[in-house]
């Protein structure tokens, strides 16, 4: 199989202060077990460049080592597996990054790592109240260089770290954050804060750092510590931020010498006098080759409601005005805070984010649950923050206007993506999964550039969603652990959004519901309006919501919030592209776990958990009046795993975990009852996980995967059942699909396993025998279990051929196959043309 790739990979990032960091043009990010590289500023992608796999655990911190000198860039991530994971690149302009060395020292969770400018030393901080000290190295020729250094030229396998020290933390914390700077005289110093009130400073003496300062002042856990030099000559002092959950961020000064420098602005700021002694400017000394340093409080800065997870300083070589700290918090906000120029005073010059009146607490598309964490860009033209939602937000600095305006950032799920659907067209992906969420992606096309995003957020819900099928192109159907099933209908603002950004035509446009919103402390997506921008303002100025006709504020959204030119930002996402609610389907008595609908879009299936026949039940439900076509088919005793009708709609096929297959006809050629047609009660030697019907050219054919380490392919003649084929995988298989078409005169069956492994093969159109198999490199598949694997479909609604060129950058004779994981990604590979060889006998 050649030219296989990664078409878009979206993941959601993980909440931990630590776990990201910006250097170069790249932003590293924990993903779940997961590091994620996204290049902000490459437009032709929608999502994350790669996603590198290798830690067990979640991903706690990441930090990025720039060697400019040696044109290599290393991240260093640490997880709650208790690894600390290496990884560089041949050449900072691209982002393959190849995992180089793995630290297995410390003994809990990976809270925090700190890096040092120009050099290769670094420091973690680890839950078993422990720091140690590490220096990267080379290996080469068995020795190191001279000036302990890596040269640009060392093969990457001979990269080594050196444990240079290890820190036992007195008095006991947990560190949470690490901070480390090297002054100009040579001197380095390790600022260390985390579940105390106070920060610990070390001091480097011949290669071992000694606690050397404690500073106090704070009355919550530390959880953000950052140096910058606060000019750019020789005899600069620095500043220290530290940021805690009291809600302020507290300023240090680091002065050389003994004699102390000049009294601090913030004692004679009338405004703190309620803090009384918390204010106290007593100094410290730090002594380091022979240098004496004072430190001494700077300044507070007040401003922000609720805990403080990041402040980080704009780092910029030719920047000659004070230094900029940018703070993020969990009151959903940024801040941007600069000193004064005549007064010295500090204050919040930029707020970004949600004010107060927006955050509707208590609403599921309000509050975003704050922001965890904030970042400069190296040219300090940009920020991003991470929020609840795993969703990055990006703004930009205009200086023409002197704001700051929102831009395109990237989404994803926080938590396992459970299942997948295309629409029926091939026009837009679905996924839904235990963060509570469906999500929809689309190629956003302009410029002869196409790249995918997320178009819209149908569902936000209050369970996990465990399944989902598209029964037009305009409606879906969702079921999750409260135990019914939620049908959707496209609004007509989303149609607008998908015509004017995707190229997405609907010819039933005009019938479609307006918008929809969640009522308070709702879960069901209600109908409202989309008026006029002056209409609504008119009506909330006028208190005119009794008069006739007048639009209720409460059920009607501006027809401007949608009418964009880009794909919508999060808090678009979150608030005005959610799916009206059309119906509920009830029935069972367990979580939901099976859904599927036929492709007329005239029945659906349904099942739910189950430890018995009772509950086992499959029912069926015309979608014309939404009635349930009774009785349900009764055959399974555990849990249906998996639900599809075939091609023709004239059988229904389902799997279960009681290891049995059973096939279901209709009764009549017309009729919407179905009764069991063929069954297998020992198809697997272990429980069914996955099922697929063949392209209907085939026959009746259809696969079985199961946690037996097997794929079964049988044919159905005259309601006999024979397996005519069965395919061995690595682990457990947990997700199948047949290629929709014949392709080159042959059949295609993707499959994935438990540990991520993702295979294509090829069987003979006549015999499905097994004539080639091509293993998707590791790269470019999940590090998880694998959900359920979906090919676009490849004919649009019209008749007309997918594929080719109708992807703008796609390869002709290319298909396009999804995928939903454990590892929380979505990902779109292109599978390209295979030559195909018969295996000799």
């Amino acid at each position: 199989m050649a030219n296989t790739k990664l078409d878009f990979v979206t993941t959601g990032g993980n909440r931990q202060p630590s776990a990201a960091d910006w250097a170069s043009d790249i932003i590293a990010f924990g993903a779940d077990n997961n590091v994620a590289i996204w290049r902000p500023g490459d437009n032709t992608r929608g999502g994350v460049d790669a996603l590198l796999s290798g830690h067990t655990g979640v991903v706690t911190a990441v930090r990025i080592l720039s060697s400019e000198q040696h044109r290599k860039t290393f991240i260093i991530s640490g997880s709650a597996d208790k690894t600390i994971r290496v990884w560089t690149n041949d050449n900072s302009a691209t982002p393959d990054f190849r995992h180089v060395k793995i630290l297995t020292d410390h003994e809990a969770s990976i809270n925090a790592i700190a890096v040092l400018p120009d050099s290769h030393l670094f420091v973690s901080g680890s839950a078993d109240a422990t720091l140690k000290v590490w220096k990267l190295s080379s290996s080469a020729s068995g020795s190191q260089s001279k000036d302990d250094t890596i040269p640009s030229d060392v093969d990457l396998q001979s990269i080594d770290t050196e444990l240079l020290q290890t820190i036992t933390i007195k008095p006991r914390l947990l560190p949470l954050t690490l901070a480390l700077v090297h002054f100009h005289d040579g001197s380095v110093v390790l600022a260390v804060g985390g579940t105390s009130s106070s920060i610990q400073l070390y001091v480097q003496e011949q290669r071992h750092f000694y606690l050397a300062a404690s500073l106090t002042g704070h009355e919550g856990w530390i959880r953000s510590l950052d140096f910058v030099k606060e000019s750019l000559t020789d005899d600069s002092d620095y500043l220290l931020a530290s940021a805690s959950q009291d809600r302020y961020i507290r300023l240090w000064r680091i002065h050389r010498g003994s004699e102390l420098p000049a009294a601090s602005s913030a004692a004679s700021d009338p405004a703190l006098g309620a803090f009384g002694r918390s204010l106290s400017n007593k100094a410290h000394y730090l002594k380091s080759k022979g240098q004496t340093y004072s430190v001494t409080f700077e300044a507070l800065l007040i401003g922000h409601e609720d805990w403080i997870f990041t402040a980080r300083w704009l780092h910029l070589s030719d920047h000659s005005s004070r230094p900029s700290l940018l703070s993020a918090s969990a009151d959903n906000s940024l801040a941007i805070w600069e000193a004064d120029a005549t007064s010295g005073f500090w204050m919040c010059t930029t707020r970004l984010g949600e004010i107060s009146s927006q955050k509707g607490s208590t609403t599921a598309t309000g509050s975003t649950g704050g922001f965890w964490i904030g970042l400069w860009s190296p040219t300090g033209n940009e920020v991003v923050s991470l929020g609840k939602t795993g969703a990055w937000r990006r703004w930009e600095y205009h200086a023409q206007d002197d704001r700051w305006l929102q831009t395109i950032g990237i989404s994803g799920h926080t938590k396992d993506v459970k299942a997948l659907a295309w629409a029926r067209d091939g026009s837009y992906l679905l996924s839904t999964g235990a963060d509570q969420t469906t999500r929809l992606f689309s190629e956003w096309k302009r410029d002869n550039i196409a790249s995918w995003h997320e178009i819209s957020r149908p569902q936000i819900h209050g369970y996990d969603l465990n399944c989902i099928d598209c029964i037009t192109t305009n409606r879906f159907i969702s079921g999750a652990d409260e135990k019914l099933l939620r049908v959707f209908d496209k609004p007509r603002a989303v149609a607008n959004l998908l015509e004017r950004l995707c190229d997405v035509t609907d010819a039933t446009h005009g019938t479609l519901p307006e918008a929809a919103d969640i009522p308070v402390l709702g879960l069901s997506n209600k109908v409202v309006q989309n008026v006029a921008d002056e209409e609504l303002a008119g009506t909330a100025i006028n208190g005119g919501a009794n008069e006739p006709g007048a639009a209720d504020p409460a059920s009607a959204v501006q027809k401007s919030t949608l009418d964009l030119d880009h794909p919508p930002f999060e808090d678009h996402l979150a608030r005005h592209t959610l799916w009206p609610e059309h119906e509920k389907l009830y029935g069972h008595g367990n979580e939901i776990s099976a859904v599927a609908a036929s492709h007329d879009g005239a029945l659906v299936a349904t099942a739910c958990r189950a430890s018995s026949i009772d509950y086992a039940v499959i029912r069926l439900y015309e979608t014309k009046d939404w009635r349930e076509i009774k009785p349900p088919l009764v055959a399974h005793s555990l849990t249906v795993t998996n639900l599809e009708f075939c091609p023709t709609d004239k059988q229904l096929l389902s799997v279960a975990r009681d290891r049995q297959w059973f096939v279901f006809s209709r009764t009549e050629e017309h009729s919407q009852s179905y009764r069991v047609y063929a069954s297998n009660p020992k198809a697997h030697s272990r429980m069914i996980l996955d099922s697929s019907w063949a392209p209907a050219e085939v026959g009746s054919v259809f696969a079985t995967a199961s946690r037996d380490k097997s794929v079964n392919i049988w044919r159905l003649e005259s309601g006999e059942a024979v397996c005519v084929n069965s395919i061995a995988t690595s682990s457990a298989a947990t997700a199948i699909a047949f290629l929709p078409q014949i392709r080159s005169g042959h059949v295609l069956l993707a499959t994935g396993t438990e540990t991520g492994e993702l295979t294509i093969c090829t069987l003979a159109l006549e015999t499905l025998k097994t004539m080639g198999t091509f293993l998707v490199e590791t790269t470019i598949v999940p590090s998880k279990t694998i959900n359920q694997l979906v090919w676009r479909p490849l004919r649009h609604s019209d008749g007309a051929p997918r594929g080719g060129n109708d992807v703008l950058g796609q390869q002709p004779g290319a298909y396009q196959l999804a995928l939903a994981s454990d590892d929380c990604s979505v990902r779109i590979l292109s599978i390209g043309p295979a030559e195909v060889k018969v295996e000799e006998e």
